[in-house]
């Protein structure tokens, strides 16, 4: 599918994703995007599910463009190792106790949300399009949103897993290189084996695959999109790009850390939610216990919660799990709309030039 193609199909204006952003994509910057002709996404991996149908609700509010809804595709049920959640409560409130912060861990009433109650919110709010990570979802919930006529997108790290997504029936795969911010969403291999190029990852999928593809990591202009659709890309999907705009949420500490970061800075890390994910290395990063690496996602992520709104609160970057792509310093602070405009202003100049 070309990236002509792939924008009827959804309804928009450009062949542009802005990623789904657990906790960093309020309803603000979703509309925003979707407004200025792109597909918003609300990352809502971490919503409970009334929060959802509330988010939706007031993107809708907003504007009554195309969005997307992405969630984790996760058990409802988790097996708890809870010999080391104490372990790992006494080493994490004792780092925060050398740092300075008052705050301390405690035991949540859930370690995440419910993902079957979750689903059905996101059925209820009924996006133009759904994403998932993590895994596949089941066949029923597949069909409940064929039914709602929700596209379906999955998140792939290695060409096994877009053809996992391809046979279970999904619309497009977005192809997540190992340039990309944030939680891997990988699910058939360790996490280590699936660190793929984009370039090379988007070059060998789409010579085993007529599905769509969404290319995802280290994009950053109109240039890189470009780039994308010239090796098999039908769109492309930024996230760090939007963190520094106004209308998303991040931290403003962290986003001042992005205007400096150096390309040897990104690193991947378990170390605050027990998943492989990219960010910035930092203090708490250095610090950690290796022992925390042992708890898997969500429990280490529920644990460290707190934490991180404490050190969000403190101004404490160095404390914070600072999400970001590869080339995470070509951030360029500005309103999502204007965001949107440049990036396709610089994809026509890119454009031009190649038939130049």
């Amino acid at each position: 599918m070309t990236a002509s193609a792939f924008t009827r199909r959804l309804g928009i204006a450009h062949a542009l994703i802005q990623a789904p952003m657990a906790g960093s994509t309020p309803p603000a910057l979703v509309a925003a995007v979707s407004n200025a002709g792109g597909l918003g996404s609300l990352g809502a991996g971490y919503l409970e599910p009334q929060a959802i149908i509330e988010h939706a609700a007031k993107i809708r509010a907003l504007g009554d463009r195309p969005y997307a809804i992405g969630l984790f595709a996760l058990p409802d049920d988790f097996d708890v190792d809870m010999a080391a959640v104490a372990k790992a409560r006494a080493q994490l409130d004792a780092l925060m106790a050398r740092e300075g912060l008052a705050v301390r861990t405690s035991l949540p009433s859930r370690w995440a949300p419910r993902f079957s109650d979750q689903f059905a919110a996101l059925c209820e709010a009924r996006p133009a399009v759904a994403s998932f990570a993590f895994g596949l979802i089941n066949a029923n919930q597949r069909h409940a949103l064929r039914r709602r006529e929700i596209f379906l997108i999955g998140t792939a790290t290695t060409v096994a897993e877009a053809r996992a997504w391809a046979e279970a029936g999904a619309d497009a795969v977005s192809m997540q290189g190992a340039e990309a911010g944030g939680h891997r969403g990988t699910f058939l291999h360790a996490a280590g084996d699936a660190m793929i190029g984009l370039f090379a990852l988007l070059a060998l999928a789409r010579r085993a695959l007529d599905i769509p593809l969404i290319a995802a990591g280290g994009i950053m202009d109109g240039a890189g999109m470009l780039a994308a659709e010239v090796l098999g890309a039908a769109a492309s999907q930024l996230g760090t790009a939007f963190l520094t705009c106004p209308e998303c949420s991040a931290a403003e500490v962290w986003k001042q850390d992005l205007l400096n970061a150096k390309e040897h800075q990104v690193i991947t890390m378990d170390s605050f939610s027990g998943r492989a994910a990219r960010g910035l290395r930092n203090r708490f990063v250095e610090a950690v216990p290796e022992a925390l690496e042992g708890l898997p996602y969500p429990v280490l992520n529920a644990l460290t919660a707190p934490l991180r709104r404490a050190a969000a609160e403190a101004g404490r970057g160095d404390l914070l799990s600072e999400w970001c792509g590869q080339a995470a310093a070509l951030v360029r602070p500005q309103p999502a709309a204007e965001l949107v405009a440049r990036l396709m202003y610089e994809r026509r100049v890119a454009v031009r030039a190649l038939a130049s």
